[in-house]
């Protein structure tokens, strides 16, 4: 049966085949140089590569601090970092309950259509069944139409009641009364 090695040893069934030598594996603190590499390489992909200010420094402590904010999913090809997801929990007041916020998904462009972009999304869903979420949610910039086509055919579907809204650091600091 198709499928990808799980790092704690099960085997997570696909429907679309993904290369057998490849796994998804929760990051460790070792991972921090990695992941910072997959996010300027995201950056890259769109459109907005000067727009990367996150130091190793800050994701060690964002990620593995005391009370790390987010969690990343690493997909290896033959032991080589090729894709990562990153996420964390937000809270839906209506459900009562949390749910799983994608930040970012990624799939290097030299392994794309393997099936790993997919396999994360699989793992990220039974990550939020195990964690009982009560929906799993992320964005996507309007002209990148080949992860709309992604998504739609994995049965997600766009939210177009709500527009996201965004105060930056300068903006926090405005509103806030800082400087």
């Amino acid at each position: 049966m198709p499928g990808v090695d799980l790092a704690d040893g099960r085997r997570l069934n696909l429907v679309m085949e993904t290369a057998p030598d490849f796994r998804i594996r929760l990051a460790e603190r070792e991972d921090v140089p990695t992941i910072l590499t997959l996010i300027r390489e995201l950056a890259e992909y769109e459109r907005a590569p000067n727009e990367v200010v996150a130091t190793e420094k800050q994701l060690q402590e964002s990620l593995f601090g005391a009370h790390p904010a987010a969690e990343v999913l690493i997909g290896e090809e033959s032991g080589e970092p090729v894709s990562f997801a990153l996420f964390f929990h937000n809270f839906s007041t209506w459900m009562g309950r949390r749910g799983l916020y994608l930040e970012d998904l990624f799939v290097r462009p030299a392994v794309r259509g393997k099936g790993y972009g997919r396999a994360l999304l699989v793992r990220l869903a039974e990550l939020a069944r195990e964690r009982d979420c009560g929906r799993m949610e992320w964005a996507v910039l309007d002209w990148n139409k080949p992860a709309i086509q992604f998504y739609l055919k994995l049965g997600a579907r766009p939210n177009e009641e709500w527009t996201i809204y965004r105060l930056t650091r300068e903006g926090i600091a405005r509103l806030g009364g800082g400087t």
